[in-house]
């Protein structure tokens, strides 16, 4: 961009900029209009904090969009073409946007579509070094996630508390009519309330108490534009989530999902059809294959033993009970 675009662009974001030319943040986040979201730098157990801008109407976010998307030679069409655009906005910072029916954060956005935005912020005051990161001569490295090392217990109970807690991924297993998606709220409920939460469904069907949450949505009958997994994968490691939480696996969407798996993520939750847990990770593999054909299947489920527990239900009439947790 030129200078004279530079210049535009800057009394455009003015509303926005007043946040993230505050001291001390790190990312500004925006699940929908009127509300954001400010990362904090520095150690803290919660680095998110919230606050109501009324200025940050779905009009001026919308508006910001289609410029930023011109100003760079980006198509943004979210109905019929891509709903999403990526740019570097004056000072450098990484600036991801999103709208459309691929993103909905309450009802009121089923038929108009939601819009999420986050920006990422450079700046060249702070400086990491190899203190910042543990890395000191003569000292242990640092324990990031202590409860990793901590075996799993024989109660099952205790153990599906324990995996939630320290971050494991969940693949929550059953037949047509086990309540896994019902499952999944409940365990939903016991993530950390702080957490920011992406979630990702061909129909908005989970219930996510985390009030810093983004809803992505992929119909598989409506969709129109050219959103796809692959560019959901691009836009969920943009959007700086603590928890990632898929629907029902499909060969659509396994590939996806296993991959943001193994992207360094915690606490990626999934459900899908299966009567045990060696049939669901059997399953998982499978679908996976429909996109991926040339995968390991050996190694691949023994990856996945590595990496995910399964909470396996069984329905026997009305009765449900879950029968196993890996």
């Amino acid at each position: 961009m030129g200078k004279l675009e530079d210049e535009v662009l800057c009394s455009v974001l003015r509303p926005l900029s007043y946040w993230y030319e505050q001291e001390n943040i790190e990312e500004v986040a925006i699940n929908h209009p009127g509300d954001i979201w400010l990362r904090l730098r520095g150690k803290r157990a919660f680095p998110w904090v919230n606050y109501k801008d009324p200025k940050l109407t779905r009009e001026y976010l919308t508006n910001l969009l289609h410029i930023i998307a011109n100003l760079n030679d980006q198509e943004f069409d979210p109905i019929n073409g891509s709903p999403v655009v990526y740019a570097r906005i004056p000072g450098g910072h990484r600036f991801t946007g999103v709208a459309g029916k691929n993103i909905e954060y309450d009802l009121d956005d089923a038929a108009t579509g939601g819009i999420a935005i986050t920006i990422r912020l450079h700046t060249d005051d702070v400086a990491f070094g190899f203190g910042d990161y543990g890395l000191e001569q003569g000292k242990k490295l640092k324990e990031i996630n202590p409860l990793k090392n901590i075996k799993d217990p024989d109660d099952a109970y205790e153990r599906l508390l324990l995996a939630l807690r320290r971050g494991d991924h969940i693949l929550v297993s059953g037949g047509t009519g086990t309540g896994k998606t019902t499952l999944l709220n409940n365990l939903l409920k016991l993530l950390d309330i702080h957490k920011r939460v992406i979630t990702v469904e061909d129909t908005r069907e989970l219930n996510v108490p985390q009030p810093n949450r983004v809803h992505i949505v992929l119909s598989r009958t409506e969709q129109t534009n050219t959103m796809d997994y692959s560019k959901v994968i691009d836009l969920i490691v943009r959007f700086t989530p603590d928890a990632i939480i898929g629907g029902e696996i499909s060969t659509s969407n396994a590939g996806a999902i296993w991959e943001l798996m193994g992207s360094g993520h915690d606490n990626c939750l999934a459900t899908i059809h299966a009567e045990s847990s060696t049939a669901a990770y059997e399953a998982f593999v499978k679908r996976i294959m429909r996109t991926q054909p040339n995968i390991d299947v050996e190694k691949t489920i023994e990856e996945m033993r590595r990496k995910l527990h399964v909470v396996q239900i069984v329905r026997d009439g009305n009765i449900r009970g879950i029968t196993e947790i890996t």
